[in-house]
């Protein structure tokens, strides 16, 4: 029973472990980096179409966004995660194949004007149509036999809508392991979503540390400290421009902007409008208002049975198509704007960002993490100019970022997670899902307060479950910086036929037993294929 490292170790996006039982294949989530990367990450051991099973802890794209790429390149499994989290990968899986393609196609433009390579998207939308018909969505607290050899539950674990802890029961040789893979870790205390399910045994448990460096700041209201921000900038006439991932803190933000409206925090400014300007976002806002029983906590309950709907309020305008989107920045009048992403990566923040950097009425103001590396990390670390759309845009506006709204647990929410096991102590921890030093503070931290054998593996470090060895380390080597020489365009379309042909060998594996005449039928369509496209 081996279980191996690959992505999101020792950085903070790109989630990816692997499990091999028995003859089964497993990934527990399978996401895309987002941000510099840092280190070089092992591939997946075995060709897409030898996997059997993918688990997914939530829908953010750093934990689900490769799976349509799965599917592209043979996967043809099972995938289970709580309901919500199959509402939210529906929406936010397609989007991403619209910024794949919409990217190539940008690409492909410059290119052909400067003679350069075509690049194919990552993946299409195609893709991801295929990839969701492989969904399994489960209840949280159920427990679901997989196969003869694998038994799983979900738990919440109160980072976003449908988030999970998952608990697996795997034999192997008639040995029972058990893992807790954390997932992100919610801090509680949450307007919407209910608190982190703490779990008392596991032999192993593999556990995120995004803030495992870090306290955030306690606060027992947020709405004040948001009508401050309001005041402050509606006074000076200017825009509060509100980079937000549109899954989670954009529906934690409209909850505190309808207490602000509802219970009369800013008077002056009464009939003030906010615009959600991400139609992924106004979508995942759906997918909230469909799980409610199953996901919302005691206080949101409490408003809904009164009939008050939690993040809805008078002034709440949506823009849809971009139209609607361009239109905001010629509004004469002071608004907030709600827009993804929520770094500054990508996606209409950026237009708003273009149109009220430069003034010095305006605030910017950060609700979430940002990645080193990313625009919305170089504007909190006092970037004093930025380039838009080929364009210097110079800081004028006021840069605020609001402490204690992070989706993630801070150390001290962490390590009471943790903590949960010290009745059934787990023969180890690894720590995962955190910057480079953080990893190895966090898991120093946990063997120091709790006296775990805690490590901070690599990427294609191998762990032997049955003797919680390190049987092979992975690549410690960093990725190289990109140059002009060294930038090359990628064709996915050769990657596409190569997989292919990996996925028809392990068919071929699976064929193996079947009757002499159709093996030989099999091989005969082979061959001729070969035989039309043998250069």
């Amino acid at each position: 029973m081996l279980l191996e490292f690959l992505g999101a170790a020792h950085e903070v996006t790109g989630s990816c472990h692997f499990l091999q039982y028995e003859d089964k294949h497993l990934l527990v989530d399978c996401g895309m980096e987002q941000g510099p990367d840092l280190y070089i990450n092992q591939e997946i051991p075995v060709n897409a179409a030898a996997i059997d099973t993918v688990l997914v802890t939530h829908a953010h794209i750093d934990h689900s966004g490769l799976l349509p790429l799965l599917y592209a390149h043979g996967f043809r499994g099972r995938i289970y995660c709580t309901q919500a989290t199959y509402e939210l990968c529906t929406i936010m899986l397609k989007d991403s194949a619209h910024i794949q393609e919409f990217e190539a196609e940008w690409r492909n433009r410059k290119s052909k004007r400067s003679g350069g390579a075509q690049v194919e998207p990552l993946y299409t939308i195609e893709d991801v149509q295929g990839v969701l018909t492989h969904f399994t969505p489960c209840m949280y607290e159920e427990r679901i036999q997989v196969d003869d050899h694998l038994a799983i539950r979900f738990v919440d674990a109160g980072h976003l809508l449908g988030s999970s802890s998952i608990e697996l029961w795997v034999t192997e040789k008639d040995r029972e392991v058990k893992l807790v893979f954390s997932g992100d870790i919610g801090q509680g205390n949450k307007p919407l979503i209910k608190a982190p399910t703490y779990l008392e045994d596991a032999d192993y448990v593999i556990m995120e540390s995004t803030y495992g460096d870090k306290e955030h700041e306690i606060t027992a209201d947020y709405a004040p400290l948001l009508t401050e921000v309001l005041r402050d900038t509606f006074i000076r006439g200017g825009n509060v421009v509100i980079p937000a991932f549109s899954v989670g803190r954009t529906q934690e933000i409209l909850y505190f902007l309808r207490r602000i409206k509802t219970e009369h925090f800013l008077p002056e400014f009464e009939d003030f409008e906010v615009y959600i300007d991400s139609p992924l976002a106004i979508e995942a806002t759906n997918v909230f208002h469909k799980n409610v029983k199953e996901c919302f906590s005691e206080e949101a309950m409490s408003l809904v049975e009164q009939g008050i709907n939690p993040i809805q309020f008078p002034g709440l305008k949506v823009a849809v198509d971009s139209n609607a989107s361009k239109q905001i920045n010629f509004l004469k009048k002071p608004v907030v704007i709600i827009s993804a992403s929520g770094m500054c990566e990508a996606g209409r923040i950026r237009h708003h960002l273009k149109h009220n950097l430069w003034r010095e009425d305006s605030t910017i103001l950060f609700v979430g993490y940002q990645v080193p590396g990313t625009l919305g990390h170089a504007l909190l670390n006092n970037a004093k100019e930025v380039r838009l759309f080929g364009e210097t845009i110079e800081v004028q506006a006021k840069i605020v970022n609001l402490p204690g709204i992070s989706g993630h647990a801070d150390c001290s929410h962490l390590t009471k997670w943790a903590e949960s096991f010290k009745n059934h102590p787990p023969k180890k921890v690894f720590v995962v899902h955190g910057d480079d030093k953080v990893t190895e503070n966090f898991a120093a931290h946990l063997k120091q307060t709790l006296g775990y054998d805690a490590v901070a593996p690599y990427s294609g470090d191998i762990y032997d479950l049955f003797t919680s060895n390190c049987i092979k380390q992975g690549s410690r080597m960093t990725v190289p910086k990109k140059t002009k020489n060294n930038i090359k365009a990628s064709s996915n379309v050769f990657a596409r036929l190569v997989a292919a042909g990996q996925r028809l060998m392990t068919v071929i594996h699976k064929n193996e037993g079947l009757a002499n005449k159709e093996l030989g039928r099999f091989a005969d369509q082979i061959n001729s294929l070969c035989d039309k496209w043998d250069r």
